[in-house]
């Protein structure tokens, strides 16, 4: 029988100085939100620590979560509408609005207008699929005023390049005889002329930043279309269809904003979205866990803090691509703060692997799964807070463990 009875160890400190612990989650993918993980590692600190401050700090880095975190951290509110989705039927979806004296920020998450969650597994098909519901969120952001557009990418149905997003936002593409192309990333094989006379010209007033975790260029073995299009339902052939019909596509629209946005950074993000807001609407792309981290403050909360711990639902070598533990890790380093980071499942790593994520200021990884679980054990919600809250109490207990040694 575990021992749940409140620790005196030495991490502990007085009432006047209570030892600081921030939580700094992202969210378990298919089970909770980050907000639920972080209150569930800190319910099984408390068992060990209860003295001690808890800093809850729930993280998205652009994917699920994106909008509910931004927004709660920063008192924000909600913008329901019915948009058009990935296969063209209606959807409900919804972003966030932060008022600040007057000046408004939006903070949106493609995935609940363009997402894959919003396609049953069966008529998934990225050469179909729009991004133009997401175009129309930020056209009613515009509308309400909005000149900061904060926008999350990850978690998309599509591989359109943004067309369908700059079609909502006015931009008219066609093909060879003067007639729009239809919606979809195979249809843009056959576009010939792009006309951007109606683009939003709000656009141009508002500044927008777009939160993206992964660097892939837009074509090629590492582009959209080859790395992420298998993701969203596309076999080989469709891969290769679908590379040279963005091939096409980049001629045509960096031909028409004279600039080469190809090989940026992100261009491949979100099927090729990254590309078509760096194109129409001159965004700039950053990690989003640095983006969340920097809008909420996370500096600041460090501050005299002892312990991170950070999670994720899959730790794995992916997350070193700048996911938010690694996020996470790296501004806790600068405040020369020790890391822990707890997986909903971690892969087998070679040495290397995870010399790099010590490298990166993460000092332990653990699973917060005991024994064999099935996948239906692992997403489900109750069964995760319960691990979760496990998972926090071995660590406080481990951490006392080895102060006292």
């Amino acid at each position: 029988m575990t021992d749940r009875s409140p620790s005196t160890g030495p991490l502990e400190k007085s009432e006047r100085n209570p030892l600081k612990v921030v939580v700094a989650p992202d969210s378990f993918k298919g089970s909770l939100p980050a907000k639920e993980v972080a209150e569930s590692l800190a319910a099984g600190l408390r068992l060990v620590w209860p003295e001690a401050r808890i800093e809850l700090l729930p993280l998205s880095d652009g994917g699920d979560g994106w909008v509910e975190s931004m927004v709660a951290a920063a008192g924000g509110s909600f913008v329901e509408l019915s948009v058009r989705g990935p296969l063209e039927d209606e959807v409900a979806a919804r972003y966030g609005v932060i008022d600040a004296e007057g000046d408004v920020t939006a903070v949106i998450e493609m995935a609940t207008a363009s997402g894959l969650a919003l396609i049953d597994e069966e008529r998934r098909d990225p050469r179909r699929t729009t991004t133009y519901g997401t175009g129309e969120l930020i056209r009613d952001a515009l509308d309400r005023g909005a000149r900061r557009l904060l926008v999350g990418i990850g978690g998309s149905a599509t591989n359109d390049g943004g067309a369908g997003m700059a079609a909502a936002l006015g931009a008219r593409f066609m093909d060879e005889s003067g007639d729009e192309l239809p919606p979809g990333g195979r249809a843009l094989a056959h576009l010939d002329s792009l006309d951007l006379s109606g683009l939003e010209r709000r656009l141009g007033e508002a500044e927008m930043i777009v939160a993206s975790d992964v660097d892939n260029p837009l074509l090629g073995d590492d582009g959209a279309s080859a790395v992420y299009g298998p993701q969203k339902g596309a076999g080989p052939k469709a891969v290769r269809e679908l590379d040279e019909a963005l091939s096409r596509f980049a001629d045509v629209v960096e031909n028409a904003v004279g600039n080469e946005i190809r090989d940026r950074p992100g261009a491949g993000a979100a099927g090729g979205l990254g590309f078509g807001l760096m194109a129409f609407c001159e965004a700039k792309l950053q990690s989003g866990a640095d983006l969340a981290l920097d809008t909420l403050g996370a500096d600041r909360v460090l501050e005299g803090a002892a312990l991170v711990l950070t999670a994720e639902g899959l730790l794995d070598s992916q997350t070193l691509s700048g996911k938010v533990p690694v996020g996470v890790a790296r501004r806790a380093k600068e405040h020369g703060i020790p890391v822990v980071a707890v997986g909903g499942a971690v892969e087998a790593m070679e040495d290397q692997t995870l010399r790099r994520f010590g490298d990166e200021g993460i000092v332990v990884i653990c699973s917060s799964v005991e024994g064999v679980r099935s996948e239906v054990d692992l997403l489900d919600p109750d069964g995760t807070r319960r691990r979760l809250e496990r998972a926090g109490e071995r660590i406080a207990r481990l951490v006392d463990l080895g102060r006292r040694l």
